[in-house]
């Protein structure tokens, strides 16, 4: 079983007992790793209506066989549980060094359920593991339990994934932080914080061996050398995503609640800019690619500096956009708030938009917001409310839970500006502006997630598999099926998605990689791997068809398909979404109503 520790650690919270259940070789084979091993215990554990708030619900950490060895970008982790925020089933992956030290504590993953009677968190180490009391944590920010747990086992290099206040609180937009890294979306931090679960802590000195040390060399080599000779491997690793340039120069840079496309001003928070303000460059476990980076700005509400790791893209535009500043001291706040409080900021930061257009319509009025005026360009009351909806404060609770709760709080007719899928809230691309990369995030199994099949053949003009023009509904699904499909296959791993979306990396340096550190010769072969991958899709959506969820829940607000694009490079555009609906679900071997076939079922090997 190279490659894997070949086991995985079952917890019972409301029991207290632990089970090692050994790696089944079926499941290795039909699933790699990682989100394959997640879709499959996630689909098998679970019973249809599973309250994901309840003991019942499932919070799994998985790693990859490639975690833990030199491969590059595999430094990766993923929790899945069903969502709190979306019913779906739910993947959310992070980066830094917490997957290398999972599988240096013996185990491939742990799966948690039950429910603690009192704040705990789980230790493990070299193959033993406890439930250790947590009552004095609770209450602490992401930044103090990581040093409280550290200074507590007298170790400062254990790595763990914690919560913060508002995943104590159940906040449906609470992630789970390790670090400055995390796995934000879907409220995972809900669902350990409804266990009493404070904390994953891993530590140990195991690591795994491949199969064949020679050929996994030659594999790696060649990997880093396509690294090396990909176009936008040098800028990338100064930058990382802070690519606000180009959408905005698309005219899909959402602003004012995806209202418009550009960004007034938006060169001033373009990546040179935040050269600026940045400090040095940080990366993950073996990724050559160090392309974080620690940036600290001042802020003049506050008058002192703050820092943060990052921010991302995302987050970038989540605090920009969202209320048509353009302000890098601002979102350098807001990016270091919500990791020390334990909130996504996509979904923060587009919870806020909304409500700045609620306010700008008359919908809201300083009378619901606790007398906080909401006005586009005047992004002062942004911090103060991210820590009211942290801690359930104010009109900072009625925005906790995302906008979906949100609007079936307010009424109103507020339900019409929900920008989300599935209950999920968008990211920062106009789908007006690109046909395949809408499409995603219109059929993402968890919902409005960019990453789950991102078409940088539309953002960066990718030419692989094969050139598009951006506003063309030609070929879209199965552009849609193809970028799809790969992530799934690169996340068995569990690689950063940003490599294989921007070209570099292929299905056979990753079979090369994955066989020869695993010695599955099935692995080798790119259309094995095309199969699993589309298993991996496949069997996460028959987990929401599962749940309920059909072709309507396949649904954008009516902001994409009845309201042309005003202005801007991207000008008269609208979503065609019968149209792509009808050819991805064509592609994918679906029904009319967006269920997996008999047919595919067979084909792929699953069975309901």
């Amino acid at each position: 079983m190279a490659g894997y520790m070949g086991k995985i650690l079952r917890v019972d919270l409301s029991s207290g007992r632990f089970r090692e259940e050994p790696l089944n070789q079926s499941l290795i084979h039909d699933y790699i790793g990682g989100r394959g091993f997640g879709a499959k215990l996630l689909y098998d554990d679970l019973k249809p209506g599973t309250d994901p708030l309840g003991a019942d619900n499932e919070i799994i950490f998985l790693t990859g066989p490639l975690c833990g060895t030199n491969a590059q970008s595999f430094g990766r982790w993923s929790i899945f549980f069903r969502s709190p925020l979306t019913g779906t089933g739910f993947s959310a992956t992070g980066g830094g060094f917490i997957g290398n030290e999972m599988k240096a504590a013996g185990f491939d993953g742990v799966v948690i359920k039950g429910k603690s009677e009192k704040p705990v968190y789980l230790w493990v180490h070299d193959g033993k593991y406890e439930l250790k009391d947590a009552s004095d944590m609770w209450g602490l920010s992401c930044d103090q339990t990581h040093t409280y747990i550290r200074e507590q086992l007298h170790d400062p290099l254990v790595r763990m994934a914690v919560i913060g206040p508002s995943g104590e609180r159940l906040v449906k937009i609470s992630g789970v932080f390790s670090d400055r890294r995390t796995a934000a979306r879907g409220g995972g931090g809900a669902v350990m914080g409804g266990k009493n679960l404070k904390a994953v802590a891993f530590r140990g000195s195991a690591r795994p061996e491949p199969a064949d040390k020679e050929g996994f060399a030659a594999a790696v080599k060649e990997e880093i050398q396509m690294y090396r000779n990909h176009p936008m491997f040098e800028s990338f690793s100064k930058t990382g995503t802070q690519i606000a340039e180009f959408t905005n120069l698309l005219g899909m840079f959402p602003v004012k609640n995806f209202q418009e496309g550009q960004l007034p001003g938006w060169e001033s928070i373009q990546s040179s800019e935040y050269t600026k303000v940045r400090s040095r460059n940080t990366g993950c476990y073996s990724c050559m690619m160090h392309c974080a980076s620690i940036t600290k700005a001042v802020h003049g509400i506050y008058n002192r500096p703050a820092w943060t790791e990052g921010p991302e893209y995302e987050t970038i535009w989540a605090f920009s956009g969202n209320f048509n500043v353009a302000d890098i001291p601002l979102t350098i706040a807001a990016d270091s708030l919500c990791d020390d409080m334990g909130l996504d900021t996509i979904s923060a930061g587009n919870t806020l938009g909304w409500a700045y257009e609620l306010y700008e319509k008359g919908i809201l009025t300083k009378g619901d917001t606790g007398g906080i005026e909401l006005k586009y360009g005047d992004a002062h009351p942004v911090l103060g409310l991210l820590a009211q909806m942290a801690f359930r404060e104010g009109f900072g609770d009625v925005l906790a839970d995302g906008v979906v709760e949100a609007a079936k709080r307010i009424g109103k007719g507020s339900d019409k500006y929900t920008i989300q899928v599935k209950g999920l809230e968008l990211p920062a691309y106009d789908p007006r502006g690109a046909k395949a990369h809408g499409l995603n995030l219109l059929t993402s199994n968890i919902g409005a997630d960019h990453n789950s099949g991102y078409a940088s053949q539309e953002v960066f003009g990718a030419p692989f598999p094969f050139p598009v023009d951006r506003f063309a509904t030609d070929r879209k699904g199965e552009l849609c099926k193809w970028n799809q499909d790969f992530t799934a296959v690169v996340e068995t791993g569990i690689m950063c998605t940003f490599i294989p979306s921007m070209g570099m990396t292929n299905p056979e340096i990753f079979g090369k990689l994955v066989s020869t550190v695993t010695g599955v010769k099935d692995f080798a072969d790119p259309g094995y791997l095309w199969k699993v991958g589309e298993r991996i899709y496949n069997l996460e959506r028959l987990f929401n068809v599962r749940e309920g969820f059909a072709r309507k829940d396949d649904s954008f607000p009516s902001r994409f398909t009845q309201e042309k694009m005003a202005a801007g490079p991207s000008a008269g555009q609208v979503f065609e979404l019968d149209t792509l609906l009808d050819q991805y679900y064509q592609v994918r071997g679906w029904t009319k109503n967006g269920i997996p076939g008999q047919a595919k079922l067979k084909e792929l090997g699953i069975s309901k």
